[in-house]
């Protein structure tokens, strides 16, 4: 089972702390992790884009100039792909991205990207995150304590709002209850930082 070293927000080692291994010392596989990020890029986009072809374009309802005769040519619509204000071909038109992947498939890569983050040392655990009012100040210090340089993803075990307006004003830090961590933001952020609680209810969710 891997260990990692427990930590409060002065930055102070408290304690050590035993990992599943069934959750955080899997084997990554880069061709999961791939999978799952393409699906949830793909399912956040709206797909609400559209052109207009040349029957919905305004207009053109006339023939713009006799068929013969002009030395010109032949045209049948002022609203045809060729003109200036025509209609587009083959432009994009609403459509859903959604691609599904199995149950197992998503666990599997949340699974191989959270063991990613203990093989690099870059997973830290604190005892309990508590604050008492919304105070950015307060959480650049206890990151700063912690060490941490750049991106960071800081998971509680549920909503803690106090944290959650903390941390959203810091460039690079973002907040997430156990229970929505995911493969795009557990691989963006370089750092993460999970409360005990919450690696007992990631453990609970994901060991699955």
């Amino acid at each position: 089972m891997p260990k990692v070293l427990v930590y409060n927000t002065a930055g102070e080692q408290v304690g050590e702390m035993e990992l599943s291994e069934r959750v955080f010392g899997t084997d990554v596989k880069p061709a999961v992790l791939h999978q799952a990020v393409v699906a949830q890029l793909a399912n956040a986009r709206q797909g609400t884009h559209a052109t207009k072809n040349r029957a919905l374009v305004r207009g053109g309802g006339r023939k713009p100039w006799r068929q013969k005769g002009t030395g010109r040519a032949r045209q049948g619509s002022i609203r045809a792909p060729q003109w200036v204000g025509g209609g587009t071909v083959f432009g994009p038109q609403p459509r859903d991205y959604t691609i599904r992947l199995p149950k197992k498939l998503r666990r599997l890569a949340i699974r191989g990207a959270l063991s990613s983050k203990v093989s690099d040392g870059t997973l830290i655990v604190l005892d309990s995150l508590q604050l008492d009012v919304p105070k950015t100040k307060e959480m650049v210090r206890i990151l700063a304590n912690l060490r941490v340089p750049g991106k960071a993803l800081v998971v509680g075990e549920g909503l803690n709002r106090a944290v959650y307006l903390s941390s959203r004003n810091i460039p690079g830090v973002k907040y997430l209850p156990a229970t929505d961590i995911n493969v795009v933001d557990l691989l963006h952020h370089d750092h993460l930082i999970v409360t005990k609680n919450a690696v007992g209810r990631i453990e609970e969710v994901f060991a699955k």
